[in-house]
C-alpha cells in the first residue's frame, strides 16, 4: 500500500527548529517527526512511500522513498503540493500531512474502513487545545457529519457542529483516488491560480480540505475514520515542546 506524505513546506513557526532541516525531520524523544509516520504506516503494510519536498528538500531523504518536487512552495499550499505527486495518486493510498505524529492503530482504523474516501477525525479534538495558546481552535480542520458520511470539513466548521478534528491523515481506495484526480483535473482547468476556491482566497492558496468540500459539493461521498487521541500535531514551538514531554518511547 502507498502513502504521499506531504512535506514541501517552511515550517516557519517552529522558527530556529526549522532553520537547517524541513519540519518533518525535526526531532520528538531522539527520533524525527517522520520515523514515527513511516513506522506506524509500516506496521500496516504501507511500504511504498512517496514524499513531496519543497523547503532543504536535499534534507530530507528516506531510503527507498520516492519523491515529488514542489518547486514554488513558498506560493502554493498543501493542495497544490499533493498534486505534484499526481501520477502516484493511486488506491490504495493514504495522503498525509508532515507535521503530525500517531500511532499504529490509527492507521488500522483507517486501513480497516470501507470508505472509497475516509478522513481520520479525533472526537477528542478538544482536548489537544487545552493549554495550547500558539495554536488558536479556529485554526482547527473540524468535521461536520450525518451517519457515516462526511458533510463539511475545513476551519469554516463551527465547534458546536463539529464531531471531531480531521487529523492530517486520509485513506482512498482506487475508485477514491480516482475520483479525487478527476475533480483537480476538473477545477485546475476552471480556475486560476489567483481565484477563490471553497475557503482559498487563491487557488493557489487551497488546503487538501478545500478539495473535499468540493467533491462533498458535487455529491461524492466522503466518509470518516473516528479516532479518541491517538496523534499529535506539531506546528508550533508549543507543540514540539508538548510532544516532547508525552511522546516517548
Amino acid at each position: 500500500m502507498r502513502a504521499i506524505i506531504i512535506a514541501a513546506g517552511l515550517g516557519s513557526r517552529l522558527e530556529h527548529h526549522t532553520e537547517e532541516r524541513p519540519k518533518c525531520m525535526v526531532e520528538v524523544g531522539g527520533r524525527s517527526i517522520l520515523s514515527y509516520q513511516l513506522e506506524a504506516l509500516g506496521q500496516n503494510g504501507v511500504h511504498d512511500i512517496h514524499i513531496v519536498r519543497g523547503y532543504l528538500a536535499e534534507r530530507l531523504r528516506v531510503e527507498g522513498a520516492t519523491y515529488h518536487e514542489n518547486a514554488n512552495f513558498r506560493q502554493n499550499n498543501i493542495l497544490a503540493s499533493l498534486f505534484c505527486a499526481e501520477e502516484a495518486i493511486e488506491g490504495p493510498l493514504f495522503s498525509c500531512y508532515s507535521d503530525i505524529v500517531y500511532t499504529p492503530e490509527v492507521v488500522k482504523k483507517a486501513v480497516d474502513s470501507p470508505h472509497d474516501i475516509a478522513l481520520v477525525v479525533d472526537r477528542q479534538w478538544h482536548l489537544a487545545y487545552q493549554g495550547r495558546h500558539d495554536h488558536p481552535v479556529d485554526q482547527a480542520e473540524l468535521v461536520e457529519v450525518d451517519g457515516e458520511r462526511v458533510t463539511s470539513v475545513g476551519k469554516r466548521v463551527g465547534k458546536e457542529n463539529a464531531v471531531g478534528e480531521f487529523i492530517g491523515l486520509a485513506k482512498y481506495s482506487a475508485r477514491g483516488a480516482q475520483l479525487m484526480r478527476e475533480v483537480w483535473r476538473d477545477v485546475r482547468a476552471k480556475f486560476g491560480d489567483e481565484d477563490p476556491f471553497q475557503a482559498a482566497e487563491k487557488f493557489r492558496k487551497a488546503y487538501l480540505t478545500d478539495l473535499f468540500e468540493e467533491m462533498i459539493a458535487r455529491g461524492i461521498d466522503i466518509g470518516w475514520v473516528p479516532i479518541d487521541g491517538g496523534w499529535r500535531e506539531i506546528d508550533t514551538v508549543e507543540d514540539l515542546e508538548r510532544v516532547r514531554s508525552e511522546w516517548v518511547d
